[in-house]
């Protein structure tokens, strides 16, 4: 478990970081529809009818005028495409970052084996992930109960638990590629989760790509599905899971070969 601790302890500072800077836009966004409440209610029907874009970030199904749909759309949007940042930033660098760093001679070189290593680092990415999300998730209640706009705490928890795991699919891959490589590659993480988040746009606008629905794990945890449905799209969270399981195992086996560079 020292190389879990050892994780936890590197990565505090990025994780303080982005943490901090996530909880001020989705609190502040709670906070700021509290006080434009009046505004956004006379602008929720012209907000609803904007086309493909309305359809892109789910204008036509949730209204801007109650809180469930300004959370299901404003501030979802938002807080996805910041954790994923998150998880794949952190995924990405994970095992890579030992030979950018040239501490991977000292690793190898402790009594433990490359599956261990593998393991005890992936069990710390995922302690972030779901530590990040909960202090999100707090916070963003707390905020919700204060303002007194609360909605269906139900569609509430489902929602973020998908969020969680649209983030450990993204953080899986970008860790399988973090196993593969010799290089921290953070511009390909981020870039990654970019791209799978316009990827869901995208299919969301032009009929002719709908299916990329199969590929970007935002599609299955898009807020503005699960509130106006109120369930969980498990066909979509079940090829996720998939996902998820194929990258760890292609990791695993990869960094088992891989020769690594002092």
């Amino acid at each position: 478990m020292r190389l879990l601790r050892q994780e936890l302890k590197i990565n505090r500072k990025t994780f303080m970081i982005w943490l901090l800077c996530i909880a001020f836009c989705s609190v502040g966004c709670i906070v700021l529809y509290h006080s434009l409440e009046d505004s956004v209610k006379e602008l929720a029907d012209s907000y609803s009818n904007m086309g493909a874009m309305s359809q892109a970030i789910g204008m036509d199904k949730l209204s801007l005028a109650t809180m469930e749909g300004y959370y299901g759309t404003e501030i979802a949007i938002v807080f996805n495409l910041g954790v994923a940042m998150f998880a794949a930033l952190i995924g990405i660098g994970m095992l890579s970052k030992e030979e950018n760093g040239h501490t991977a001679e000292f690793l190898n070189a402790l009594p433990v084996s490359r599956v261990q290593i593998y393991f005890e680092k992936y069990a710390g990415l995922l302690i972030m992930i779901v530590l990040f999300n909960l202090i999100q998730v707090v916070l963003n209640y707390i905020t919700i109960v204060w303002m007194n706009q609360m909605f269906d705490i139900d569609i509430f928890v489902k929602y973020h638990i998908a969020a969680v795991l649209m983030q450990v699919e993204i953080a899986s891959v970008c860790y399988m590629i973090s196993a593969i490589t010799k290089r921290t590659l953070l511009g390909a993480g981020l870039g990654f989760a970019i791209l799978m988040f316009g990827l869901e746009m995208m299919c969301r606008i032009i009929p002719a790509i709908e299916d990329a629905k199969y590929i970007t794990p935002f599609y299955y945890c898009n807020a503005a599905d699960i509130f106006s449905s109120g369930k969980l799209d498990t066909t979509l969270l079940g090829i996720g899971c998939g996902v998820t399981v194929i990258s760890i195992i292609i990791g695993v086996l990869a960094y088992q070969k891989k020769d690594i560079a002092a």
